[in-house]
């Protein structure tokens, strides 16, 4: 008789139906994204097959012997053909666009370091220009993280991509207070491959069941009128950037001690998100998972 908790619903000896349940939900926002930008089904499994071809090779191996393309092809379901020629075609390896890469080490220098804080530990407006060398500025500041690029330059970006605004005294004032651009595809395409990966890589931990459970926790509600809605946003946005500003502050100090060190090779990512949709209200909500 087949065992119900580990065959998929329509292959036998799939995966488990929860999981097979669970992949479906978490691909449907994919899926729009996707079809609102013209990337076809036949794109998405092009894409797939590669990443499934990487993956085999690098991470399920048989120690002591040689990945080979005919077991990457039983592994992956992948004809051995096309194994072959994705194994020979070279992996770009992502990068973040240089002015994200930037731009993410100035906010969290201004929001962590006390000289560019005010009393109550939020970012400063910050003067335009260096004047007195023991002052900060904006020049100072984006000379503090790289001396290869103009403080104008990045101020130009910053307006164009709704980061910054300069006020009436000729200061810098940061408007969100974290790397989130208002415009820019590029750069929220990058935090979208990356904060999801580190989330979803956070959850498939957990389900793997492989070592001490990582952090990966929601609250959830739902039958909830719009007003309450709005209140627990502003709610969640308030508490949220407390504790995302603690862990910079603690985190910017940790690696600047840590930066001789010869183990200093790690990196970790803590998020916060919040969702809200006026069309699933299934159940009670009340859950914190």
């Amino acid at each position: 008789m087949t065992d119900p908790t580990r065959d998929s619903p329509n292959v036998p000896g799939g995966p488990p139906p929860a999981l097979v349940q669970a992949l479906r939900r978490l691909l449907r926002p994919l899926v729009r994204l996707l079809l609102r930008h013209q990337a076809t089904y036949p794109f998405l499994a092009s894409q797939l097959k590669s990443i499934y071809v990487e993956l085999a090779e690098d991470e399920f191996g048989i120690p002591g012997k040689a990945q080979t393309t005919s077991r990457l092809s039983l592994l992956t379901g992948i004809h051995r053909k096309d194994v072959k020629r994705l194994r020979e075609t070279p992996v770009d390896v992502d990068a973040p666009p240089g002015n994200v890469s930037l731009g993410a080490q100035l906010v969290l220098r201004w929001t962590a370091s006390p000289e560019y804080l005010d009393e109550e530990g939020h970012p400063r407006a910050l003067p335009r220009l260096a004047g007195d060398a023991d002052s900060p500025s904006f020049e100072s500041l984006v000379a503090s993280v790289s001396k290869d690029i103009r403080a104008r330059a990045v101020l130009d970006e910053w307006l164009r991509l709704g980061v910054a605004r300069v006020d009436e005294q000729d200061r810098v004032a940061l408007v969100v207070e974290a790397f989130v651009p208002e415009s820019g595809f590029d750069e929220k395409s990058y935090f979208l491959g990356r904060n999801v990966h580190d989330h979803l890589a956070a959850a498939v931990h957990n389900l793997s069941g492989e070592g001490p459970p990582l952090l990966e926790r929601s609250v959830y509600y739902a039958k909830l009128s719009p007003e309450s809605v709005d209140e627990l946003a502003a709610l969640g946005e308030r508490v949220g950037m407390e504790a995302l500003q603690a862990v910079n502050r603690r985190a910017l100090e940790l690696q600047e001690r840590d930066a001789s060190r010869a183990d200093s090779n790690e990196r970790m990512n803590l998020g916060v998100y919040f969702f809200r949709d006026g069309a699933d209200v299934k159940g009670d909500g009340g859950d914190e998972a």
